[in-house]
């Protein structure tokens, strides 16, 4: 095997060691969101997002960039999150094409329940993945780059 070889399987484990962090991680939160606050990830996602925009709308396109998800998908998504009257649509006022979304005081309110819930599962399983030796080098990168001013 030759060095580019080697670099295209550093690569490789690292992507594979990436791939087995996330997936503990977002099962870990979707088990806690699920059975605390009837949330899944992506829903939360959605909730945290919207939280952020400080009395703000989000576009649509926003929206499905956040929640990485294709914008029919987000579209589904907004609907289901919108009949459980946790987030409302909104039509632009200078683009009849453009449609906001933003917070129910309902989905705020369950986005302050679930934002402690979230945290907490987060940090236990980064704590829990940091004592595995083949992810506790993608945890340490993870809080290095947390630390790192922006």
């Amino acid at each position: 095997m030759g060095i580019a070889d080697d670099a295209v399987e550093v690569r490789a484990q690292g992507w594979r060691t990436l791939a087995a962090l996330h997936g503990l991680i977002d099962t870990a939160l979707e088990r806690a969101l699920a059975a605390s606050v009837d949330l899944s990830v992506v829903e939360y996602t959605v909730l945290d997002a919207l939280s952020r925009q400080d009395g703000w709308h989000m576009r649509m396109q926003q929206l499905a960039r956040a929640t990485a998800l294709s914008p029919s998908a987000t579209t589904r998504l907004v609907t289901r999150l919108e009949d459980r009257a946790l987030i409302t649509r909104v039509l632009c006022a200078d683009d009849r094409r453009g449609i906001y979304t933003e917070l129910t005081p309902a989905g705020r309110a369950l986005y302050e329940r679930a934002h402690p819930i979230h945290d907490e599962t987060l940090a236990r399983v980064l704590a829990e993945a940091s004592q595995q030796p083949e992810l506790a080098p993608v945890v340490e990168a993870l809080q290095a780059g947390v630390a790192q001013p922006a």
